[in-house]
């Protein structure tokens, strides 16, 4: 029982650290003025969405069902009430980890609308989508039926997804990666393209940034993935291997598309791919066996790859490509699992049409991702939408071609003004002042 606390406590803490990845990981992307914004997107989620989870969202997600399948009761573990006595497994450990899957959900959909969102209607969004969109939703994919081990009987009903539909999600594709994307997706139609865009170059301004946060994350997606186990086990072992697997051959798959379709392969491709893979792999990674990793992971790669060029022909402005890689990713790995799911790895698990299962597996996932992509598209966009006609979601203009970050938070990611000299009250600035006053008495 200590191993087990000690591996999802572990845990929690490396899908915590995926958040200020993914922060470095946005913020390499944008400009150089609006670097700030970027990592205070992801910052903000994390103190917002945290105090709400732990107020009523861990109890609307993991509570007794109150609504057939579709919400826990918000108010049976208010404020963690009957939690903080038990033990860090089933209790606050649990409660720490499921946290982090919270904040990140939230994080992801910021990149969309990078360049052009103010800071605080931002805030006000995330909240909103919080509290109706993404705890619910867990509640749908992540809580499980509590059954007496003796007579097998239900003793705390969990969410439909789970237990009534029985799609497979092993740690989120559906709950966190589809449900984003498509936030991400309306909140882009609602709020309308950035000032310049396409026509203007709108490129990346730190690719060391955008490899290092990819690195974070990959780092962290283990917690986030093995994690969901948890227990320190084979099935820990299972998902560990399988995420680093689809990930590594995901990442070759997206430098082989601009390999052969640019000619070259780029670092942005590099660490775009790895997020690709990882999405991809996310609901699968206890559930396929290294075969069907490889193949999640270079279809991840690939498709996801070819994705994020629609946004030009279609028109919508997904600032750092939220919609290509996350719903994409995410659609890609909820539905091969109904092609490579196996009993052979995880013993229960449904087999998929390639293991002799059918069609039926590939029809439950394909519900479940076609539910949770429209509750979450149709709600973002309304909350978008009321949030914009009131207390306005963009920036002025002027504001979004001068800077964000001086704007919204009257900081610059970099002081260049400064370069090469003293600062001022240390004695570089009154020697500098006294000697050319001097110079002009003589």
């Amino acid at each position: 029982m200590e191993g087990n606390t000690a591996w999802l406590l572990t845990s929690a803490a490396l899908v915590l650290l995926m958040t200020p990845g993914l922060a470095f990981f946005y913020g390499g992307m944008v400009r150089s003025k609006s670097v700030l914004n970027m990592l205070m997107m992801s910052f903000g989620s994390i103190g917002l969405v945290g105090v709400l989870w732990v107020i009523f969202g861990y109890s609307a997600a993991f509570g007794k069902d109150v609504g057939g399948g579709l919400l826990g009761d918000p108010f049976e573990a208010i404020g963690l009430s009957g939690l903080m006595g038990g033990d860090a497994l089933t209790g606050t450990g649990f409660v720490a980890f499921q946290a982090m899957f919270a904040v990140i959900t939230v994080a992801l959909i910021s990149g969309a609308v990078a360049d052009r969102v103010r800071f605080g209607a931002w805030l006000l969004f995330a909240g909103i989508w919080a509290t109706i969109v993404y705890f619910p939703v867990a509640h749908w994919v992540f809580a499980f039926d509590a059954k007496d081990e003796a007579t097998g009987e239900v003793t705390k009903a969990g969410g439909w997804i789970a237990n009534h539909l029985g799609a497979l999600d092993f740690a989120g594709g559906t709950a966190v990666h589809i449900n984003a994307g498509a936030a991400a997706l309306a909140l882009v139609l609602v709020i309308g393209k950035r000032v310049g865009w396409p026509k203007e170059p709108m490129k990346p301004h730190n690719l060391p940034f955008v490899m290092l946060g990819a690195g974070l994350l990959w780092f962290g997606w283990f917690g986030f993935n093995a994690g969901s186990a948890l227990k320190a086990d084979n099935t820990a072992g299972v998902a560990f291997i399988n995420t680093f697997t689809a990930t590594a051959v995901a990442m070759l798959a997206w430098l082989l598309v601009e390999r052969l379709r640019d000619g070259k392969g780029t670092s942005l491709g590099a660490a775009s791919g790895i997020v690709a893979g990882l999405v991809a792999i996310t609901p699968a990674c206890a559930f396929v066996d290294t075969w069907g990793a490889l193949a999640i992971g270079f279809a991840a790669g690939v498709l996801c790859a070819l994705a994020v060029g629609l946004k030009y022909r279609l028109g919508f402005d997904d600032s750092l490509d939220v919609v290509g890689v996350h719903l994409v990713g995410g659609l890609t790995g909820t539905l091969l699992l109904g092609l490579f799911s196996t009993s052979g790895v995880k013993e229960g698990t449904a087999d998929g049409l390639f293991y002799g299962g059918g069609f039926s597996q590939l029809g439950k996932q394909a519900v479940a991702a076609g539910a949770v992509l429209a509750y979450s598209f149709v709600l973002a966009a309304i909350i978008g939408f009321l949030i914009n006609k009131t207390l306005g979601f963009r920036v002025s203009s002027e504001d979004e071609v001068t800077g964000i970050d001086e704007a919204e938070h009257a900081e610059t990611g970099y002081d260049f003004g400064s370069r090469g000299g003293r600062p001022a009250g240390h004695g570089g600035g009154v020697a500098a002042a006294a000697k050319k006053l001097e110079g002009s008495k003589a």
